[in-house]
């Protein structure tokens, strides 16, 4: 069986997290926690390890995997462009709930799968998973399930759907909301468009009447969204 750490022993701490950087610079998968559900994460800069991500979830290149960062300068790394609204948005709700896509930097050389030239970045709330990202670099990360069933919001529920699959379990107890993040669509917003609206992708804890208070009419209307 993978190795599980559970990070809240003092004497596990250490050690798990210099396995899980291990296993992350191997191309290995690694599942940890995060402030919303658990994920299976990835280098961000290794095709074959995304690609192995992909493979344990069951899951099409269709479907790329967002990517955490430990801060909002690594996102800037990635991304063409910050325009001002989006600025608000993560001054406002990072770390936390909210996924940004963006146009994605031109110049990287990575392959996260069909991204049409896109990234979604998101900073979590969760000290410890900061930590790793501040020494592994961004980390393409997707909810630690296979596809189509629930996200695991406990270490075990990951490894009954993972197993082998992956490399290091670290346990961190329980997830303290289990409610996905919020993923809007900023795109529009770099660049020159007829309509630069924002547009919510999937619901989740960042609610759109939050989203609306800092973007106003940018935000694009429910019902448009929703179609």
């Amino acid at each position: 069986m993978s190795p599980l750490f559970d990070l809240r022993d003092e004497t596990q701490l250490l050690p798990g997290m210099r396995q899980a950087r291990q296993s992350i610079g191997r191309g290995e998968l690694i599942v940890l926690p995060t402030d919303t559900v658990y994920g299976v994460a990835a280098d961000a800069f290794s095709p074959a390890a995304v690609q192995r991500l992909l493979d344990a979830k069951g899951r099409g290149r269709q479907q790329p995997p967002p990517v955490l960062v430990a801060n909002a300068a690594a996102m800037r790394a990635l991304v063409e462009d910050v325009p001002e609204p989006v600025q608000r948005l993560v001054e406002r709700f990072w770390p936390g709930a909210l996924t940004i896509v963006l146009p994605a930097q031109p110049s990287l050389s990575w392959d996260l799968g069909e991204t049409r030239g896109t990234v979604a970045v998101r900073m979590p709330d969760h000290r410890i998973t900061l930590e790793l990202l501040s020494e592994t670099g961004p980390l393409a990360v997707s909810s630690a399930n296979l596809t189509g069933r629930p996200a695991a919001v406990t270490v075990d529920s990951a490894i009954g759907m993972l197993g082998e699959s992956v490399a290091v379990y670290l346990d961190h107890g329980a997830s303290k909301t289990g409610v996905a993040s919020t993923i809007i669509d900023a795109t529009s917003l770099v660049g020159v468009h007829d309509e630069p609206l924002v547009r919510v992708l999937r619901d989740g804890a960042v609610s759109r009447g939050d989203l609306r208070e800092e973007l106003g009419d940018l935000l694009e209307p429910e019902a448009a969204s929703d179609a």
